[in-house]
């Protein structure tokens, strides 16, 4: 583990300059789009001009309120407001980007030292579940659920003549599972080779095998 924090990873700096030039062209691309929605032009990062234009402007139900009784306008707010109405769900792709800018393709290469590498630390004796933690930057967190969050990992690289090379268990909890349960549906899907997610998803939601989505699946993951 010291070698690795010592040697750190390199990054391309190029690429996260590129990433955080495209985000910000669509964060300000957004922010047009929620001001042509609301009518007018609002600081969106103010609850209390979001409060004024949800409910008193746009007529929104409010969902719930604050400790001091003001109408909220928090993440749990927009999500359920954006299955209805449009500009909830552009602040929230507007949040989630401005994070993602942020927090890693502005940074990162900030931290990068004159070898274009980032050396985080790991902890081994933090996480509950007994996993390594990262810290410094949390090499660990890169977001993986948007496409925007997964072309951040294609700035981690490798040098000339290298190669990254990724290891892991092949659901060694769950094949103990299946052996200690007995459970034939799971025994199933790793006798015949199956995606052990799409096939426990595939029973949850009574659909094949070949017809379930990446959603389901990651429903199917949590209950597994």
């Amino acid at each position: 583990l010291f070698r690795i924090e010592r040697n750190g990873v390199l990054i391309d700096a190029a690429e996260l300059a590129k990433q955080s030039n495209d985000l910000g062209q669509r964060i300000v691309q957004l922010e047009k789009e929620a001001f042509e929605i609301a009518g007018q032009p609002f600081n969106l990062a103010s609850p209390k001009q979001l409060g004024e234009i949800f409910f008193d402007k746009l007529g929104m139900p409010v969902v719930k309120k604050t400790a001091t009784g003001a109408r909220s306008t928090d993440e749990e707010v927009l999500e359920k407001l954006a299955e209805d109405y449009p500009l909830p769900a552009k602040l929230l792709e507007h949040r989630s980007l401005s994070k993602l800018k942020g927090t890693y393709t502005d940074k990162i290469a900030l931290l990068a030292d004159r070898n274009g590498r980032v050396h985080t630390h790991y902890a081994q004796a933090v996480a509950v579940t007994g996993r390594l933690s990262s810290n410094d930057p949390n090499l660990q967190n890169i977001p993986v659920r948007t496409p925007e969050g997964r072309r951040v990992r294609e700035a981690f690289i490798a040098p000339q003549g290298r190669v990254i090379a990724s290891a892991d268990y092949s659901q060694i909890e769950l094949r103990i599972m299946a052996h200690i349960s007995g459970d034939e549906s799971l025994l199933r899907a790793f006798h015949d080779g199956i995606d052990v997610h799409k096939a426990t998803a595939a029973e949850v939601f009574g659909v094949p095998v070949d017809q379930v989505t990446s959603e389901q699946r990651r429903y199917a993951k949590v209950i597994n």
